[in-house]
Protein backbone atom coordinates (compact mmCIF):
# COMPACT_ATOMS: atom_id res chain seq x y z
CA UNK A 1 0.00 0.00 0.00
CA UNK A 2 1.33 3.45 -0.92
CA UNK A 3 1.77 5.70 2.09
CA UNK A 4 -0.17 8.95 1.94
CA UNK A 5 -1.08 10.08 5.43
CA UNK A 6 -0.30 9.15 9.03
CA UNK A 7 -3.76 10.51 9.97
CA UNK A 8 -6.03 9.41 7.15
CA UNK A 9 -4.29 6.26 5.80
CA UNK A 10 -4.75 6.19 2.04
CA UNK A 11 -7.35 8.96 2.10
CA UNK A 12 -6.40 12.54 1.15
CA UNK A 13 -5.68 15.18 3.76
CA UNK A 14 -9.03 16.88 4.45
CA UNK A 15 -9.30 18.45 7.90
CA UNK A 16 -12.35 20.48 8.81
CA UNK A 17 -12.02 24.24 8.54
CA UNK A 18 -14.31 25.22 11.41
CA UNK A 19 -14.51 24.49 15.11
CA UNK A 20 -17.51 22.29 16.08
CA UNK A 21 -20.32 24.10 17.86
CA UNK A 22 -19.99 22.01 21.04
CA UNK A 23 -16.25 22.63 21.54
CA UNK A 24 -16.61 25.52 23.97
CA UNK A 25 -19.29 23.75 26.05
CA UNK A 26 -17.02 20.71 26.49
CA UNK A 27 -13.87 22.86 26.95
CA UNK A 28 -12.32 21.07 24.00
CA UNK A 29 -11.13 24.42 22.66
CA UNK A 30 -8.89 24.67 25.72
CA UNK A 31 -7.57 21.15 25.14
CA UNK A 32 -6.69 21.99 21.54
CA UNK A 33 -4.93 25.14 22.71
CA UNK A 34 -2.82 23.12 25.17
CA UNK A 35 -1.98 20.48 22.57
CA UNK A 36 -0.95 22.97 19.89
CA UNK A 37 0.97 25.50 22.00
CA UNK A 38 4.52 25.68 20.67
CA UNK A 39 3.42 23.97 17.46
CA UNK A 40 1.72 26.91 15.80
CA UNK A 41 3.76 26.49 12.62
CA UNK A 42 2.02 23.18 11.91
CA UNK A 43 -1.52 24.66 11.99
CA UNK A 44 -2.90 21.57 13.72
CA UNK A 45 -6.21 22.94 15.00
CA UNK A 46 -8.18 21.74 11.98
CA UNK A 47 -7.16 18.12 12.61
CA UNK A 48 -8.79 18.24 16.05
CA UNK A 49 -12.03 19.44 14.43
CA UNK A 50 -12.33 16.39 12.17
CA UNK A 51 -13.92 13.57 14.18
CA UNK A 52 -13.80 10.21 12.42
CA UNK A 53 -16.80 8.01 11.73
CA UNK A 54 -14.91 5.12 10.18
CA UNK A 55 -13.92 2.36 12.61
CA UNK A 56 -11.09 1.16 10.40
CA UNK A 57 -9.54 4.62 10.33
CA UNK A 58 -9.98 5.06 14.09
CA UNK A 59 -8.13 1.77 14.66
CA UNK A 60 -5.45 2.96 12.22
CA UNK A 61 -4.79 5.97 14.45
CA UNK A 62 -4.98 3.96 17.65
CA UNK A 63 -2.24 1.68 16.33
CA UNK A 64 -0.07 4.67 15.43
CA UNK A 65 -0.46 6.03 18.96
CA UNK A 66 0.48 2.64 20.39
CA UNK A 67 3.78 2.70 18.46
CA UNK A 68 4.55 6.18 19.75
CA UNK A 69 3.83 5.16 23.34
CA UNK A 70 5.69 1.85 23.66
CA UNK A 71 8.87 2.27 21.61
CA UNK A 72 11.78 4.62 20.94
CA UNK A 73 9.90 5.84 17.89
CA UNK A 74 8.71 8.97 19.69
CA UNK A 75 12.33 10.08 20.20
CA UNK A 76 13.11 9.39 16.53
CA UNK A 77 10.12 11.51 15.48
CA UNK A 78 11.29 14.33 17.77
CA UNK A 79 14.75 14.29 16.15
CA UNK A 80 13.21 14.26 12.68
CA UNK A 81 10.88 17.16 13.54
CA UNK A 82 13.71 19.22 15.04
CA UNK A 83 15.85 18.84 11.92
CA UNK A 84 12.90 19.59 9.63
CA UNK A 85 12.21 22.77 11.59
CA UNK A 86 15.83 23.78 10.97
CA UNK A 87 15.31 23.08 7.26
CA UNK A 88 12.28 25.36 7.10
CA UNK A 89 14.05 28.09 9.08
CA UNK A 90 16.93 28.15 6.60
CA UNK A 91 14.61 28.22 3.64
CA UNK A 92 12.69 31.09 5.21
CA UNK A 93 15.91 32.97 5.89
CA UNK A 94 17.12 32.34 2.34
CA UNK A 95 13.99 33.94 0.96
CA UNK A 96 14.83 37.17 2.81
CA UNK A 97 18.42 37.51 1.57
CA UNK A 98 19.46 39.96 -1.15
CA UNK A 99 22.62 38.37 -2.50
CA UNK A 100 21.96 35.41 -4.80
CA UNK A 101 25.03 33.34 -3.93
CA UNK A 102 24.38 33.68 -0.21
CA UNK A 103 20.75 32.74 -0.76
CA UNK A 104 21.72 29.70 -2.82
CA UNK A 105 24.28 28.63 -0.23
CA UNK A 106 21.65 28.71 2.55
CA UNK A 107 19.26 26.66 0.41
CA UNK A 108 22.07 24.15 -0.10
CA UNK A 109 22.58 23.98 3.68
CA UNK A 110 18.85 23.36 4.11
CA UNK A 111 19.03 20.59 1.52
CA UNK A 112 21.84 18.88 3.43
CA UNK A 113 19.79 19.00 6.64
CA UNK A 114 16.78 17.60 4.79
CA UNK A 115 18.84 14.67 3.52
CA UNK A 116 20.03 14.04 7.07
CA UNK A 117 16.49 14.15 8.52
CA UNK A 118 15.01 11.78 5.94
CA UNK A 119 17.96 9.38 5.86
CA UNK A 120 18.17 9.14 9.65
CA UNK A 121 14.44 8.44 10.02
CA UNK A 122 14.49 5.86 7.21
CA UNK A 123 17.36 4.04 8.93
CA UNK A 124 16.05 4.29 12.49
CA UNK A 125 15.52 0.82 14.03
CA UNK A 126 12.45 2.02 15.94
CA UNK A 127 10.63 2.82 12.68
CA UNK A 128 11.59 -0.54 11.22
CA UNK A 129 10.19 -2.31 14.30
CA UNK A 130 6.88 -0.39 14.33
CA UNK A 131 3.77 -2.54 14.19
CA UNK A 132 1.09 -0.06 13.05
CA UNK A 133 0.08 0.06 9.42
CA UNK A 134 0.76 3.79 9.38
CA UNK A 135 4.41 3.55 10.40
CA UNK A 136 5.02 0.34 8.45
CA UNK A 137 3.80 2.04 5.29
CA UNK A 138 5.89 5.12 6.10
CA UNK A 139 8.98 2.93 6.52
CA UNK A 140 8.37 1.29 3.15
CA UNK A 141 7.82 4.68 1.53
CA UNK A 142 11.03 6.10 2.98
CA UNK A 143 13.07 3.08 1.92
CA UNK A 144 11.86 3.46 -1.64
CA UNK A 145 12.35 7.23 -1.53
CA UNK A 146 15.94 7.30 -0.23
CA UNK A 147 17.02 4.65 -2.75
CA UNK A 148 15.24 6.25 -5.70
CA UNK A 149 17.30 7.54 -8.60
CA UNK A 150 16.03 11.11 -8.16
CA UNK A 151 16.87 11.29 -4.44
CA UNK A 152 20.29 9.68 -4.97
CA UNK A 153 21.11 12.22 -7.67
CA UNK A 154 19.92 15.04 -5.41
CA UNK A 155 22.14 13.83 -2.57
CA UNK A 156 25.19 13.27 -4.78
CA UNK A 157 24.97 16.63 -6.49
CA UNK A 158 24.35 18.51 -3.24
CA UNK A 159 27.32 16.93 -1.49
CA UNK A 160 29.59 17.61 -4.45
CA UNK A 161 28.68 21.30 -4.44
CA UNK A 162 29.03 21.48 -0.66
CA UNK A 163 32.46 19.85 -0.75
CA UNK A 164 33.62 22.16 -3.54
CA UNK A 165 32.52 25.25 -1.61
CA UNK A 166 34.15 24.00 1.59
CA UNK A 167 37.44 23.57 -0.25
CA UNK A 168 37.63 27.14 -1.57
CA UNK A 169 40.48 29.33 -0.33
CA UNK A 170 41.25 32.92 -1.17
CA UNK A 171 43.22 35.93 0.07
CA UNK A 172 42.13 39.44 0.92
CA UNK A 173 44.56 42.31 0.56
CA UNK A 174 43.17 45.36 2.35
CA UNK A 175 44.78 48.68 1.56
CA UNK A 176 42.78 51.55 3.02
CA UNK A 177 39.36 51.43 1.36
CA UNK A 178 40.61 49.14 -1.39
CA UNK A 179 40.21 45.36 -1.13
CA UNK A 180 41.87 42.95 -3.54
CA UNK A 181 40.63 39.35 -3.77
CA UNK A 182 42.99 36.72 -5.12
CA UNK A 183 43.51 32.98 -5.05
CA UNK A 184 45.39 31.53 -2.13
CA UNK A 185 48.75 30.29 -3.31
CA UNK A 186 50.58 29.30 -0.15
CA UNK A 187 50.99 32.80 1.21
CA UNK A 188 52.05 33.10 4.84
CA UNK A 189 49.36 33.56 7.48
CA UNK A 190 50.73 36.60 9.31
CA UNK A 191 48.09 36.41 12.03
CA UNK A 192 49.71 33.18 13.26
CA UNK A 193 53.17 34.77 13.22
CA UNK A 194 51.95 37.81 15.17
CA UNK A 195 50.31 35.65 17.83
CA UNK A 196 53.45 33.52 18.16
CA UNK A 197 55.65 36.62 18.51
CA UNK A 198 53.59 38.17 21.29
CA UNK A 199 52.69 34.93 23.08
CA UNK A 200 55.73 35.22 25.36
CA UNK A 201 54.43 38.52 26.76
CA UNK A 202 51.20 36.98 28.08
CA UNK A 203 50.95 37.18 31.85
CA UNK A 204 47.66 35.67 32.96
CA UNK A 205 44.24 36.97 32.09
CA UNK A 206 44.13 40.42 30.53
CA UNK A 207 41.40 42.67 29.25
CA UNK A 208 40.46 41.96 25.65
CA UNK A 209 40.49 45.22 23.67
CA UNK A 210 39.44 43.65 20.42
CA UNK A 211 36.25 44.96 18.88
CA UNK A 212 33.63 42.27 18.33
CA UNK A 213 32.11 42.06 14.88
CA UNK A 214 28.41 41.09 14.93
CA UNK A 215 27.74 37.86 13.05
CA UNK A 216 24.69 38.97 11.07
CA UNK A 217 23.31 36.54 8.50
CA UNK A 218 22.57 39.34 6.07
CA UNK A 219 25.76 40.45 4.29
CA UNK A 220 26.64 44.11 3.87
CA UNK A 221 27.58 45.57 0.49
CA UNK A 222 31.30 45.03 1.06
CA UNK A 223 30.85 41.35 1.89
CA UNK A 224 28.54 41.02 -1.11
CA UNK A 225 31.15 42.43 -3.48
CA UNK A 226 33.86 40.19 -1.99
CA UNK A 227 31.61 37.17 -2.57
CA UNK A 228 31.06 38.21 -6.19
CA UNK A 229 34.84 38.48 -6.70
CA UNK A 230 35.38 35.04 -5.12
CA UNK A 231 32.78 33.67 -7.53
CA UNK A 232 34.76 35.15 -10.43
CA UNK A 233 37.86 33.33 -9.15
CA UNK A 234 35.98 30.00 -9.01
CA UNK A 235 33.34 30.23 -11.73
CA UNK A 236 32.76 26.46 -12.06
CA UNK A 237 32.00 25.96 -8.37
CA UNK A 238 29.54 28.83 -8.21
CA UNK A 239 27.97 27.78 -11.50
CA UNK A 240 27.36 24.37 -9.92
CA UNK A 241 25.79 26.08 -6.89
CA UNK A 242 23.44 28.07 -9.11
CA UNK A 243 22.59 24.98 -11.15
CA UNK A 244 21.71 23.03 -7.99
CA UNK A 245 19.48 25.87 -6.79
CA UNK A 246 17.75 26.01 -10.19
CA UNK A 247 17.34 22.23 -10.49
CA UNK A 248 15.85 21.77 -7.01
CA UNK A 249 13.71 24.83 -6.20
CA UNK A 250 11.35 22.75 -4.02
CA UNK A 251 13.25 19.72 -2.87
CA UNK A 252 11.04 18.67 0.08
CA UNK A 253 8.86 15.72 -0.86
CA UNK A 254 5.16 16.57 -0.42
CA UNK A 255 4.31 13.30 1.34
CA UNK A 256 7.20 13.71 3.78
CA UNK A 257 6.24 17.34 4.42
CA UNK A 258 2.66 16.26 5.15
CA UNK A 259 3.87 13.55 7.53
CA UNK A 260 6.10 16.07 9.31
CA UNK A 261 3.01 18.21 9.95
CA UNK A 262 0.45 15.51 10.70
CA UNK A 263 2.52 13.49 13.16
CA UNK A 264 2.56 16.53 15.45
CA UNK A 265 -1.18 15.96 15.97
CA UNK A 266 -0.26 12.87 17.96
CA UNK A 267 2.84 14.34 19.57
CA UNK A 268 1.04 17.43 20.88
CA UNK A 269 -1.80 15.42 22.42
CA UNK A 270 0.55 12.86 23.97
CA UNK A 271 2.56 15.68 25.55
CA UNK A 272 -0.60 16.81 27.38
CA UNK A 273 -1.62 13.31 28.45
CA UNK A 274 1.96 12.47 29.41
CA UNK A 275 1.95 15.20 32.06
CA UNK A 276 -1.25 13.79 33.53
CA UNK A 277 -0.03 10.20 33.43
CA UNK A 278 3.12 11.27 35.28
CA UNK A 279 0.78 12.43 38.06
CA UNK A 280 -1.01 9.10 38.33
CA UNK A 281 -3.94 9.57 35.95
CA UNK A 282 -4.86 6.87 33.47
CA UNK A 283 -5.47 6.91 29.73
CA UNK A 284 -6.57 3.94 27.67
CA UNK A 285 -7.32 2.76 24.17
CA UNK A 286 -11.13 2.59 24.17
CA UNK A 287 -13.20 -0.17 22.63
CA UNK A 288 -15.38 1.46 19.99
CA UNK A 289 -18.66 0.32 18.46
CA UNK A 290 -20.84 1.65 15.66
CA UNK A 291 -23.78 -0.47 16.82
CA UNK A 292 -23.81 -1.17 20.55
CA UNK A 293 -24.99 1.63 22.82
CA UNK A 294 -23.76 -0.19 25.90
CA UNK A 295 -21.21 2.40 26.98
CA UNK A 296 -19.11 2.43 30.11
CA UNK A 297 -15.93 3.83 31.60
CA UNK A 298 -13.90 3.20 34.73
CA UNK A 299 -11.92 6.04 36.28
CA UNK A 300 -12.84 8.72 33.76
CA UNK A 301 -12.32 12.44 34.36
CA UNK A 302 -12.46 15.87 32.74
CA UNK A 303 -9.11 16.07 30.95
CA UNK A 304 -9.07 19.86 30.71
CA UNK A 305 -9.89 20.37 34.38
CA UNK A 306 -7.25 17.80 35.35
CA UNK A 307 -4.62 19.66 33.33
CA UNK A 308 -5.48 22.89 35.17
CA UNK A 309 -5.25 21.17 38.56
CA UNK A 310 -1.70 19.96 37.96
CA UNK A 311 -0.24 23.15 39.39
CA UNK A 312 -2.53 23.14 42.44
CA UNK A 313 -2.82 20.94 45.50
CA UNK A 314 -6.31 19.81 44.50
CA UNK A 315 -6.68 16.18 43.49
CA UNK A 316 -8.47 14.97 40.38
CA UNK A 317 -11.63 12.98 41.16
CA UNK A 318 -12.51 10.17 38.79
CA UNK A 319 -15.91 8.60 38.15
CA UNK A 320 -17.28 5.40 36.66
CA UNK A 321 -20.36 5.16 34.46
CA UNK A 322 -22.32 2.50 32.61
CA UNK A 323 -25.35 2.40 30.31
CA UNK A 324 -26.61 -1.06 29.37
CA UNK A 325 -29.65 -2.57 27.72
CA UNK A 326 -32.40 0.03 27.24
CA UNK A 327 -30.54 2.69 29.24
CA UNK A 328 -29.74 5.77 27.18
CA UNK A 329 -29.53 8.91 29.36
CA UNK A 330 -27.79 9.82 32.58
CA UNK A 331 -29.94 12.29 34.50
CA UNK A 332 -27.54 13.99 36.91
CA UNK A 333 -28.81 15.90 39.94
CA UNK A 334 -27.62 16.97 43.36
CA UNK A 335 -25.80 19.85 44.99
CA UNK A 336 -24.46 22.77 43.01
CA UNK A 337 -20.72 22.60 42.32
CA UNK A 338 -20.80 18.92 43.12
CA UNK A 339 -19.21 17.70 39.89
CA UNK A 340 -22.34 17.39 37.72
CA UNK A 341 -21.21 19.64 34.85
CA UNK A 342 -17.70 18.22 35.07
CA UNK A 343 -19.14 14.73 34.58
CA UNK A 344 -21.16 15.91 31.57
CA UNK A 345 -18.03 17.38 30.00
CA UNK A 346 -16.03 14.23 30.75
CA UNK A 347 -18.69 12.11 29.02
CA UNK A 348 -18.55 14.31 25.93
CA UNK A 349 -14.76 14.56 25.87
CA UNK A 350 -14.44 10.79 26.18
CA UNK A 351 -16.60 10.13 23.13
CA UNK A 352 -15.10 12.91 21.05
CA UNK A 353 -11.48 11.96 21.71
CA UNK A 354 -12.30 8.33 20.97
CA UNK A 355 -13.65 9.51 17.63
CA UNK A 356 -10.28 11.15 16.90
CA UNK A 357 -8.52 7.83 17.44
CA UNK A 358 -6.74 9.13 20.56
CA UNK A 359 -6.30 7.65 24.06
CA UNK A 360 -9.13 8.69 26.38
CA UNK A 361 -9.03 9.66 30.07
CA UNK A 362 -10.07 6.41 31.77
CA UNK A 363 -8.71 3.12 33.07
CA UNK A 364 -10.94 1.35 30.54
CA UNK A 365 -13.80 2.44 28.30
CA UNK A 366 -16.37 1.18 25.81
CA UNK A 367 -17.78 3.99 23.69
CA UNK A 368 -20.19 4.54 20.85
CA UNK A 369 -19.34 6.32 17.60
CA UNK A 370 -22.10 8.90 17.04
CA UNK A 371 -22.94 10.67 13.82
CA UNK A 372 -22.83 13.96 15.74
CA UNK A 373 -22.48 15.39 19.24
CA UNK A 374 -24.87 18.13 20.37
CA UNK A 375 -24.66 20.20 23.54
CA UNK A 376 -26.99 22.62 25.29
CA UNK A 377 -25.25 24.38 28.18
CA UNK A 378 -26.63 27.25 30.21
CA UNK A 379 -25.83 30.67 28.76
CA UNK A 380 -25.64 34.10 30.32
CA UNK A 381 -28.66 36.18 29.37
CA UNK A 382 -27.80 38.66 26.64
CA UNK A 383 -29.14 42.14 27.55
CA UNK A 384 -29.07 43.10 23.87
CA UNK A 385 -31.24 40.18 22.82
CA UNK A 386 -34.88 40.82 21.98
CA UNK A 387 -36.02 37.69 23.82
CA UNK A 388 -35.62 36.30 27.33
CA UNK A 389 -33.52 33.43 28.64
CA UNK A 390 -36.33 30.87 28.43
CA UNK A 391 -37.03 31.72 24.80
CA UNK A 392 -33.29 31.46 24.08
CA UNK A 393 -33.24 28.00 25.70
CA UNK A 394 -36.22 26.93 23.61
CA UNK A 395 -34.69 28.19 20.37
CA UNK A 396 -31.39 26.47 21.03
CA UNK A 397 -32.87 23.14 22.06
CA UNK A 398 -35.20 23.29 19.05
CA UNK A 399 -32.14 23.49 16.82
CA UNK A 400 -30.74 20.39 18.51
CA UNK A 401 -34.01 18.51 18.05
CA UNK A 402 -34.04 19.49 14.38
CA UNK A 403 -30.69 17.78 13.79
CA UNK A 404 -30.32 14.96 16.32
CA UNK A 405 -30.80 11.42 15.01
CA UNK A 406 -30.88 7.98 16.63
CA UNK A 407 -27.07 7.89 16.14
CA UNK A 408 -26.46 11.17 18.04
CA UNK A 409 -25.12 12.00 21.50
CA UNK A 410 -26.83 14.92 23.28
CA UNK A 411 -25.44 16.58 26.42
CA UNK A 412 -27.68 19.07 28.23
CA UNK A 413 -26.64 21.13 31.25
CA UNK A 414 -29.22 22.90 33.44
CA UNK A 415 -31.99 22.87 30.86
CA UNK A 416 -34.80 25.37 31.54
CA UNK A 417 -33.27 26.55 34.83
CA UNK A 418 -34.72 30.03 34.28
CA UNK A 419 -38.37 29.01 34.47
CA UNK A 420 -40.68 27.73 37.20
CA UNK A 421 -40.40 24.18 38.49
CA UNK A 422 -43.71 23.18 36.95
CA UNK A 423 -42.70 24.53 33.52
CA UNK A 424 -39.23 22.99 33.81
CA UNK A 425 -40.81 19.60 34.51
CA UNK A 426 -43.20 19.90 31.56
CA UNK A 427 -40.65 21.22 29.05
CA UNK A 428 -37.85 18.95 30.26
CA UNK A 429 -40.08 15.89 30.03
CA UNK A 430 -41.05 16.77 26.46
CA UNK A 431 -37.45 17.35 25.33
CA UNK A 432 -35.88 14.38 27.08
CA UNK A 433 -38.79 12.17 26.09
CA UNK A 434 -38.29 13.11 22.43
CA UNK A 435 -34.56 12.32 22.58
CA UNK A 436 -35.26 9.00 24.26
CA UNK A 437 -37.85 8.21 21.60
CA UNK A 438 -35.16 8.81 18.98
CA UNK A 439 -32.83 6.45 20.88
CA UNK A 440 -30.14 9.11 21.42
CA UNK A 441 -27.41 8.67 24.01
CA UNK A 442 -26.51 11.42 26.41
CA UNK A 443 -26.38 13.26 29.71
CA UNK A 444 -28.92 15.64 31.24
CA UNK A 445 -27.74 17.73 34.21
CA UNK A 446 -30.82 19.09 35.93
CA UNK A 447 -32.39 20.35 39.16
CA UNK A 448 -35.60 18.52 38.20
CA UNK A 449 -35.60 15.11 39.89
CA UNK A 450 -38.68 14.03 37.94
CA UNK A 451 -36.63 13.76 34.73
CA UNK A 452 -34.70 10.83 36.21
CA UNK A 453 -37.91 8.83 36.45
CA UNK A 454 -39.05 8.77 32.82
CA UNK A 455 -38.57 5.04 32.44
CA UNK A 456 -35.93 2.40 31.79
CA UNK A 457 -34.02 4.70 29.43
CA UNK A 458 -32.99 7.10 32.22
CA UNK A 459 -30.33 6.42 34.86
CA UNK A 460 -30.19 8.67 37.90
CA UNK A 461 -26.79 9.90 39.09
CA UNK A 462 -26.56 12.05 42.20
CA UNK A 463 -23.56 14.13 43.29
CA UNK A 464 -22.39 12.68 46.60
CA UNK A 465 -21.44 14.45 49.82
CA UNK A 466 -19.27 13.45 52.75
CA UNK A 467 -21.53 11.64 55.29
CA UNK A 468 -19.47 13.10 58.14
CA UNK A 469 -19.87 16.61 56.74
CA UNK A 470 -22.95 16.92 54.47
CA UNK A 471 -21.78 20.33 53.24
CA UNK A 472 -18.52 18.85 51.89
CA UNK A 473 -18.75 17.74 48.28
CA UNK A 474 -16.88 14.62 47.17
CA UNK A 475 -17.35 15.29 43.42
CA UNK A 476 -18.24 11.62 43.10
CA UNK A 477 -21.48 10.64 41.36
CA UNK A 478 -23.58 7.86 42.82
CA UNK A 479 -26.00 5.75 40.82
CA UNK A 480 -29.13 6.05 42.96
CA UNK A 481 -32.60 7.59 42.83
CA UNK A 482 -32.77 11.36 43.04
CA UNK A 483 -34.85 12.70 45.94
CA UNK A 484 -33.62 16.28 46.33
CA UNK A 485 -33.58 15.85 50.09
CA UNK A 486 -29.82 15.72 50.57
CA UNK A 487 -29.27 19.08 48.90
CA UNK A 488 -32.09 20.67 50.86
CA UNK A 489 -30.75 19.28 54.13
CA UNK A 490 -27.25 20.53 53.42
CA UNK A 491 -28.49 24.01 52.67
CA UNK A 492 -30.72 24.03 55.73
CA UNK A 493 -27.85 22.95 57.97
CA UNK A 494 -25.49 25.47 56.41
CA UNK A 495 -27.81 28.39 57.09
CA UNK A 496 -29.21 27.14 60.43
CA UNK A 497 -32.67 26.46 59.03
CA UNK A 498 -33.23 22.87 60.11
CA UNK A 499 -36.36 22.08 62.09
CA UNK A 500 -34.35 21.32 65.20
CA UNK A 501 -32.41 24.57 64.97
CA UNK A 502 -35.53 26.65 64.33
CA UNK A 503 -37.41 24.95 67.14
CA UNK A 504 -34.57 25.76 69.51
CA UNK A 505 -34.40 29.37 68.42
CA UNK A 506 -38.17 29.90 68.64
CA UNK A 507 -38.48 28.06 71.96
Amino acid sequence: MTFRSILFAEQPDHPSSSQPAFFVDLNLDQLVSAATTGREQYQLEAYYYERLRNLQLIHYRQDVVHDLQVSDLSAAIDRFAETMRAVRERLTQAGKLRYPYQQQSLVLAAAQLYVQAVSDLAADPALKQATSQGFRDLHTYLQEYVTSESFTAFVTEGRAVQDALAGLTYCLLIDGSRITVSRYDGQADYSVQVEDTFAKFKQGAVKDYRASIPDYLEMNHVEGQILDLVARLYPDTFAALTAFHTRYPSFIDETIALFDRQVQFYVGYLRVTGRLQANGLNFCRPNISEDSKNVNAIGTFDLVLADKLLDTEKRVVTNDFSLTGPERFFVVSGMNQGGKTTFARAFGQLHYLAGLGLPVPAVSADVYVPDEIFTHFEREEDPAALHGKLEDDLLRIHEVLDKATHHSIVIMNELFSSTTLADAITLGTLVLGELIERDCLGVCVTFVDELSRLGDATVSLVSAVNPADPAARTFKLERRPADGLSSALVLAEKYGLTYARLATEVG
